[in-house]
């Protein structure tokens, strides 16, 4: 992005060179706004991955999470919950003196936790995916445009309400209702690109073409 000329129409867009509008955050991460962000997602360990890292997340910027990812990966195993689940204090000690991550012992106890409660879930339901995917909001739950004021003023939803309240009375961790929806807004539970974003048609593509998991 060469310049961040704001949409008249839509003030959440910038519009670059060429006038192809996107999310007016695209230009701090462009490569995960224009590639990945609400992609869906059907992937158990991806999923887990996830929610752990929007936990982390919680209190901070989430480009300093997305500049750690591949840190966050080496040091949980690739976010293999069944790995996870069996890691002990020493492990524990290993992360806080991990400086490529987020060194806060709650939110590690909380990812290795829900590791824990994620194997008890695939041990249960068969996958975590279909558990998790079946809290995706009906056409009807969705606004007719996502605008600057809608992103405002929404960060939470009743659907992420209903997932946060299910994982918690699971044993779940770090997973309150704005932590949720953005969970959801990034696998593509939803599909929350402005109204006017290249991407947001392509997002719509790959959601009409996904196989939601049973």
């Amino acid at each position: 992005m060469t310049t961040n000329e704001m949409s008249q129409s839509n003030p959440g867009l910038v519009k670059d060179e060429q006038g192809v509008a996107r999310c007016f955050w695209q230009p701090s991460m462009p490569d995960y706004h224009d590639h990945e962000w609400g992609m869906p997602v059907a992937d158990d360990r991806r999923l887990y991955e996830k929610i752990c890292l929007e936990g982390f997340q919680a209190g901070m910027a989430w480009i300093t999470i997305l500049r750690k990812r591949e840190a966050f990966r080496a040091a949980f195993d690739d976010f293999d919950f069944e790995r996870v689940a069996r890691y002990t204090e020493r492990d524990v000690e290993r992360l806080m003196g991990d400086a490529g991550i987020v060194r806060n012992r709650s939110k590690i106890l909380s990812a290795i936790n829900n590791a824990k409660r994620a194997r008890a879930l695939a041990d249960e339901t068969g996958s975590i995916s279909a558990w998790l995917w079946s809290h995706e909001p009906g056409e009807h739950d969705r606004p007719a445009m996502v605008d600057l004021d809608y992103w405002n003023g929404n960060p939470t939803s009743p659907a992420s309400a209903a997932l946060s309240r299910d994982l918690k009375k699971r044993g779940w961790t770090f997973v309150g209702p704005t932590t949720m929806y953005a969970f959801m807004q990034a696998v593509g539970m939803v599909n929350d690109h402005m109204s006017g974003c290249v991407c947001r048609q392509a997002v719509e593509a790959a959601r009409a073409g996904f196989k939601r998991p049973r």
